[in-house]
């Protein structure tokens, strides 16, 4: 069974592209779903989490306050490293359980959708790698109608994660999300029939069920 990569910056329309990949039949692991998983009610990993930023990142029913979490982990470097180091060990466990389930389905090709893959140095385990694109706006638009948050909030999250174009230079394939969403599956559509040609697989196996 082989992973690619799927990667971008924040709402830059990963899971737009995850989405249309799910529609042809292509398993998607989703890198936030795993981390959501690992830090769950009575997990080891929200313990961890609690131990190093305290009772105040819990919601009244104990479980973990994302947003208040971010909010701690994007204002400041240390608090986002301390964070990424109790976190990413547990959803690289968790992820190769996925995909090692999936290959004994009979699974002959999956997606792995994260945001921190270049960054982590983890690209070359994911190849080809598919990168999502779209202009610091299209970014800023997208934030502040998804999460409320203001436009300088939106820059700072934006500007805490690789710049896209230094994702982009390591990409083997690139999607424009900043068009219409019949762009993205097109380009979508296009990118997997160039993945399956790559690993020898047959892109028939995964029908567009639009009549393309």
């Amino acid at each position: 069974m082989h992973l690619f990569g799927l990667t971008g910056g924040i709402a830059s329309g990963k899971s737009t592209v995850a989405a249309r990949l799910r529609a042809r039949g292509v398993p998607v692991i989703d890198a936030d779903e795993v981390a959501r998983e690992v830090v769950a009610v009575g997990t080891a990993g929200l313990r961890a989490i609690v131990e190093a930023f305290g009772e105040g990142v819990l919601g009244p029913d104990g479980t973990l306050d994302r947003k208040e979490l971010g909010r701690i982990a994007f204002a400041d470097d240390a608090a986002r490293r301390r964070l990424n180091a109790i976190t990413h060990p547990l959803i690289g466990q968790r992820t190769a359980e996925r995909a090692a389930e999936l290959g004994r389905s009979g699974e002959p090709l999956a997606c792995y959708e994260a945001a921190l893959l270049v960054e982590n140095g983890l690209a070359e385990m994911f190849r080809p790698l598919v990168v999502v694109a779209c202009p610091e706006s299209v970014q800023v638009a997208r934030l502040r109608a998804r999460d409320g948050v203001s436009e300088d909030d939106a820059r700072a999250r934006i500007r805490a994660q690789m710049p896209l174009a230094q994702k982009v230079a390591a990409a083997d394939d690139v999607i424009d999300t900043s068009g219409s969403l019949a762009d993205v599956a097109r380009q979508t559509d296009e990118v997997l029939a160039r993945v399956c040609a790559r690993l020898g697989l047959d892109v028939a196996r995964y029908p567009r069920g639009d009549g393309g």
